[in-house]
């Protein structure tokens, strides 16, 4: 056998070998959603969110990388997206309260505890949506990751022209149409050009959402601004300085409201802070779930500040 079969059959391997179990879990308003279990089953326990028009392929580095050596990790994808279930009309999206059952429902059927909570872009605001409802007894952090946690239609504050540009069309109804608006989107995620084969990859699994899922997504309007606020977990703030879709003054307000939260500025990186510098994202996240994020804040209660403002901790 070739080499590069050899190759191809260790990564199918090592998927498998990672990949632990599949759950059809209900969620809010008794809808499917589905999720997988990775990694170490002893670990302390990591919840990854994704983000509008996403699925939980996008944490494919994580997953099958240094992280699922040592954490349990579950990925789901939200409502309307990938494999999960697909309702039509814009009442299942409305409810922020459905929003936060699915995150309970993910953290009860698969049996977490306590788990460290990630989320990307959207997964801001269903973390916001989840601390509304249910507070913070039953997770151990948070990670924000270019994440969003204000939604005002119209003006749309702190999202960027990547999102603006291309957002309408992508709800559109038109296939040409919302096709060329997903490509310009997923090209704007990120601060240098994706290698094509993973370029073509998040094309699909971002046309697997039907435009009017998106549509009803983008229609909220969302504050989860007070339930961070008022929540005593350590928040771990990561966003990259080049982000074209949420902009890094959304996370710059994040820091402001919220006082136990702690940066990371990722420099020349954009929307995918998780996919474009895996190591270091993937490093940081296991600090914060180890606690030793929060431990290194306390021990140097100035060093997330600088000049810049609040909450400044990791650079580079």
């Amino acid at each position: 056998m070739g080499g590069g079969a050899d190759v191809a059959l260790t990564a199918r391997a090592y998927r498998r070998r990672m990949q632990r179990a599949t759950y059809d879990i209900r969620g809010g308003g008794g809808i499917r959603l589905h999720a997988r279990e990775w990694g170490n089953p002893e670990g302390q326990a990591l919840l990854l969110i994704h983000g509008w028009s996403q699925c939980d392929l996008c944490w494919t580095k994580q997953v099958n990388g240094e992280l699922a050596e040592e954490f349990r990790i579950v990925t789901f994808d939200l409502r309307g997206h990938g494999l999960s279930e697909k309702p039509e009309g814009t009442a299942p999206y409305a409810d922020g309260r459905l929003w936060a059952d699915d995150v309970a429902a993910v953290i009860e059927q698969a049996r977490l505890q306590k788990p460290v909570v990630v989320g990307w872009s959207y997964g801001g605001f269903v973390i916001g949506d989840y601390l509304s409802a249910y507070g913070d007894a039953s997770i151990a952090a948070i990670n924000l990751v270019g994440a969003a946690m204000i939604l005002k239609p119209p003006t749309f504050d702190h999202l960027g022209p990547g999102m603006l540009a291309n957002a309408g069309d992508a709800c559109a109804a038109d296939l040409a149409t919302n096709i060329a608006a997903i490509r310009r989107f997923v090209r704007a995620c990120t601060a240098e050009s994706l290698d094509q084969d993973d370029w073509l990859t998040a094309l699909c699994w971002n046309m697997v959402v039907p435009p009017s899922v998106r549509g009803a997504l983008i229609s909220r309007e969302i504050d989860g601004s007070d339930a961070l606020a008022g929540s005593s977990v350590p928040v771990l703030v990561t966003h990259g300085r080049d982000d074209a879709i949420v902009l890094p003054s959304m996370s710059e307000r994040t820091l402001g409201i919220c006082d136990r939260a702690v940066a990371s500025w990722y420099d020349g990186v954009g929307h995918m802070p998780f996919w474009e510098a895996p190591e270091r994202f993937d490093r940081e996240l296991g600090q914060l779930a180890r606690g030793e994020i929060l431990a290194s804040h306390a021990d140097h209660p100035q060093q997330h500040r600088d000049a810049e403002g609040p909450g400044r901790l990791v650079h580079g």
